[in-house]
């Protein structure tokens, strides 16, 4: 099986696709430059304190205040506050975290008031962004994260990850940690530390004991509130958890975001640094590898997967639900419980990639196609299990129950991924009526005109739906080959699948991209709707 990673970096959004042997099987879009990420660290100042929800609201610099919950403070906050007063109060001098001596844990039953006081100032970090009008979501339980480690501040313990199934190397990577790390200092073991050795585990210990340092020397000259630690780079963030040696190539638009992922490869498997690739065409990245018309059929209410079968997803607010369909399944046997089987099969391979591709969490059930025999029920189950072996993500599935019913339960890995798959119409903006589609050549000719002779701009391309981009090249004396000879070659039109249809983009010789949208655009279409129904209003107040 080959794998591949495709990143595509927008102004505004970097979408990254996993690609296993060309099919789509995992999707993630992050945001440019988003502040109040999680795990990003600010040195911040209490607001007020709420006793009936047992939290504070925390002062971080966002327009809402942030939430605090007493349970987030964490079991070790007296060491914590003990050492941030120490480190506030001299800020000439950084504290010792490995010399001083731990306090007690607090009181997981305590109250709010007795740990917190407005005004105080603490190092929070984000651990759920703000969403719709709620603020972040705070913890005092510092951690730094890294490939194969997470150092916590203030703590002892070492935790070795659950995926990790061989009692050998879990004793082998506790005994390796247990010699490295340093006093007061936590450690979790990634999965991806298994048969690591110990020069790299050390490496990323000592790069994550930096980390902390600099985050306190930039809290003792900062003035709350105020981020002190941030990611080096939102996109090697999300990388980070989704790398493997194992892919055969990572293609990336972007000279820069390249360097970066060039970089933080060549530091983790130098062996794989000529796997990252630079990809300069014109063509969207994601139309070339054949990835936004996947994105299309995959997601959206019915998937069709093979035969004409297909699954219909439904979202609410407790859980997903999942119904199994056999379509019109012409070659389907005519024995109708083999039938069965081998839909329910080919349907448990796509419940499985839709799964990771929408990152659905919580519960899950699934409707599949009644099978009366046993042996049909476990064989299902079997391969259920088998294919979501791979899912990053921890689950728990169940047998059929006496319905047909399977259940499954699955942590979400990252927020929430809501594709929207219908497209609104580019001519009339939702209004209902549209200028004639024969016209659009002559509005595409008026913007060309533009372009060129008003605004002096020379090789800049202009994107379209594949379709209108057949008609306009169709033909030996074609309109695009017109074009060209009336306003010489300083454009070129090419198809673009993520457009909707009759809709055009255009990006000038440094890709950015040149917004030509007018308000004449966008009313002109919906002039007639308006006027007739101010015409119907009328009527009806005269009735």
């Amino acid at each position: 099986m080959t794998s591949e990673l495709i990143v595509d970096v927008q102004p505004t959004e970097v979408s990254i696709a996993l690609l296993e042997d060309s099919r789509l099987v995992s999707l993630q879009k992050e945001s440019r430059n988003i502040a109040y990420a999680v795990g990003d660290i600010y040195l911040a100042k209490v607001k007020k304190l709420m006793p009936g929800l047992n939290a504070a609201f925390v002062n971080v610099g966002y327009e809402k205040d942030a939430f605090l919950h007493y349970l987030d403070l964490g079991s070790q906050y007296s060491s914590y506050a003990s050492f941030l007063k120490q480190a506030l109060e001299d800020r000439k001098r950084i504290p010792s975290v490995s010399k001083m001596k731990l306090l007690p844990d607090i009181d997981k039953h305590g109250v709010i008031s007795d740990a917190l006081t407005p005004g105080q100032e603490l190092m929070v970090q984000i651990v759920k962004e703000p969403i719709s009008s709620k603020g972040p979501r705070l913890t005092t339980e510092i951690t730094f994260t890294g490939r194969y480690l997470v150092l916590i501040p203030f703590s002892d313990k070492i935790s070795i990850s659950q995926k990790i199934k061989t009692t050998e190397e879990k004793l082998r990577l506790r005994q390796l940690i247990e010699s490295i790390k340093p006093k007061n200092f936590g450690v979790i073991v990634r999965t991806s530390a298994e048969g690591k050795r110990v020069a790299e585990l050390n490496h990323e210990l000592k790069t994550l004991l930096r980390c902390w340092e600099d985050a306190v020397i930039k809290a003792q000259r900062s003035t709350a509130p105020s981020l002190i630690f941030e990611e080096e780079s939102r996109i090697v963030g999300v990388l980070r958890d989704i790398f493997t040696p194992s892919f055969e190539c990572i293609y990336v638009n972007d000279a820069e975001i390249h360097s970066q992922i060039l970089k933080y490869v060549t530091l983790i498997a130098p062996e794989c640094r000529e796997n990252v690739r630079l990809y300069d065409k014109d063509e969207p990245i994601f139309d070339h590898f054949n990835i936004t018309k996947q994105i299309k059929s995959s997601f959206g209410k019915t998937v069709s997967f093979k035969s004409g079968a297909y699954i219909i997803i439904e979202h609410t607010e407790a859980l997903h639900v999942i119904d199994v369909n056999s379509g019109n399944r012409s070659k389907a046997s005519n024995d109708q419980e083999s039938n069965a089987l081998e839909v329910n099969l080919r349907a448990a391979d796509e419940i499985a990639r839709q799964l990771r591709l929408r990152d659905m969490g919580g519960i899950i059930v699934i409707d599949f196609i009644d099978m009366n025999k046993a042996e049909h029920r476990q064989a299902l189950y079997d391969h259920m299990r088998e294919i979501m072996a791979n899912d990053r993500a921890r689950h728990n599935i169940l047998p059929l129950s006496k319905f047909g019913l399977m259940q499954i339960t699955r942590q979400r890995v990252r927020p929430a991924l809501d594709i929207v798959v219908t497209e609104a119409c580019p001519s009339c903006y939702g209004k209902g009526e549209v200028q004639p589609s024969l016209l659009f050549t002559d509005t595409l000719k008026e913007k060309i005109e533009y372009l060129v002779n008003s605004l002096k701009i020379k090789g800049f391309v202009i994107y379209v739906h594949p379709f209108v981009d057949a008609y306009l090249k169709k033909g030996i004396l074609s309109t695009y080959r017109r074009w060209r000879m009336e306003y010489g070659r300083k454009f070129r039109i090419l198809p673009d699948q993520s457009l909707a249809y009759l809709q055009y983009r255009v990006v000038d010789g440094d890709r950015n991209e040149i917004d030509l949208q007018e308000e004449k655009d966008m009313d002109s279409s919906s002039s007639k709707t308006k006027s007739k129904a101010k015409n119907r209003n009328n009527e009806e107040q005269a009735v």
